[in-house]
C-alpha cells in the first residue's frame, strides 16, 4: 500500500504564525517588543475611528477622516524609515525586526486613505479616476500609494528569495522616492499651514545624510557628525520653507528666512522644530547606548574585584 504525501499549499508560507500574526516573532513566540509596535501602529486608527463616531469631526467627517489617515500614513512611513538609524543609535539591532511590519502598516494606512475618499464621492470610481489624473497633488499621491503597495507585495521572505537579495534591496530603495512623493503631496493638500511637511522635510534630509554617512547598518556615524548632519537638515528646512513661500503663495522668501531669526523661545519655526527633534534624539540615544553599555559591563568588573 503506496502512501500519498499531501502537497503543501502555495499559502503555506503565508499561514506561518510567525509572518500573519504581528505580536509573534519568526520563531511564532509572542513578543513583546513585536505586541507593543503592533498597539502602537493601531492606536491612530482607533483613536481616529473614536472620535469619528462622537461626531468630532464636522462638518464634513470623512473628509476630516481621509486627511487624518493620510497624514499617520506618513507619519508611520517615516518612523519605518527611522528603524534604521535608531537600532544602530540605540544599539538595538533587534529593531529590525519590526520594520517590516511598520512599512506594511504605512500602506494599509494609504490605501484606506485612498478607499475613504472614494468614499467621500460616494464611490463614482470614474469620477475618482479623473480627480486623480487631473489634480498633481491627488496624481502625486496615488504614484506614492502605488510604490507602497509594491514594497508590501514583496517583503515577504518568499518574495526576497525570489528576488535574491541585491535586487530585493534594490527594488525596496524606492521607498525613499515614495517618501519624498508623500511629503510633496502633503505640501500641496496643506495649502497655507505647511509647519508639518516642512518638518518632514527636514527629517527627511536628515534620514537621507544618515545612510550616506553610515558605512555598516550596526555602527552609526560619530556623535559630532550627526549633530552637524542635524544642523545641516535644519538649515535645508529653512531653505525649503522659504522655497515653498516663493514659489507657491507669492510671499517673499526672505520673510520666511527672517522669521527664523526669531529665538525658538519667542517663535518655533519648523527648522527649530527639526533641530530640537534631530539633536534631542541624537543625545539621548547616545546617552541610553552609554547606559546600557556601562550597564552590560559593570558585572565583569565587579566578578574581577
Amino acid at each position: 500500500m503506496s502512501i500519498r504525501t499531501a502537497t503543501p499549499s502555495p499559502l503555506s508560507g503565508w499561514l506561518k504564525p510567525a509572518l500573519w500574526i504581528p505580536w509573534q516573532d519568526r520563531t511564532g513566540r509572542f513578543s513583546p517588543m513585536h505586541g507593543l509596535v503592533f498597539f502602537a501602529l493601531l492606536l491612530p486608527a482607533a483613536i481616529i475611528a473614536v472620535r469619528w463616531s462622537l461626531g468630532e469631526y464636522q462638518p464634513r467627517p470623512v473628509n476630516e477622516v481621509v486627511h487624518q489617515t493620510g497624514l499617520w500614513a506618513i507619519r508611520i512611513l517615516f518612523v519605518s524609515l527611522a528603524v534604521t538609524p535608531l537600532r544602530a543609535m540605540l544599539g538595538m539591532p533587534k529593531l529590525i525586526a519590526v520594520r517590516r511590519m511598520i512599512g506594511v502598516t504605512a500602506f494599509a494606512y494609504v490605501l484606506v486613505h485612498l478607499l475613504l475618499y472614494a468614499l467621500d464621492e460616494n464611490f463614482r470610481l470614474l469620477k475618482v479616476a479623473t480627480e486623480i489624473l487631473v489634480r498633481y497633488y491627488l496624481l502625486i499621491g496615488f504614484c506614492a500609494l502605488m510604490l507602497l503597495a509594491t514594497l508590501a507585495w514583496t517583503s515577504t521572505g518568499a518574495a526576497i528569495r525570489r528576488l535574491g537579495g541585491r535586487h530585493w534591496q534594490n527594488v525596496h530603495r524606492l521607498v525613499y522616492i515614495a517618501a519624498v512623493l508623500g511629503v510633496a503631496h502633503h505640501f500641496m493638500q496643506s495649502k497655507v499651514d505647511v509647519a508639518e511637511p516642512t518638518i518632514m522635510t527636514g527629517l527627511l534630509v536628515w534620514l537621507m545624510l544618515y545612510r550616506l554617512a553610515s558605512k555598516r547598518p550596526t555602527t552609526p556615524p560619530s556623535l559630532v557628525v550627526l549633530l552637524g548632519m542635524a544642523v545641516i537638515a535644519a538649515l535645508l528646512t529653512v531653505a525649503a520653507e522659504a522655497a515653498y513661500y516663493e514659489l507657491f503663495t507669492g510671499i517673499d522668501g526672505t520673510r520666511v528666512l527672517e522669521a527664523n531669526l526669531i529665538p525658538p523661545w519667542e517663535q518655533a519655526r519648523p527648522a527649530w522644530k527639526v533641530l530640537a527633534i534631530l539633536a534631542g534624539s541624537v543625545v539621548g540615544a547616545a546617552l541610553w547606548r552609554r547606559f546600557v553599555t556601562r550597564r552590560k559591563r559593570a558585572p565583569s568588573g565587579a566578578a574581577q574585584q
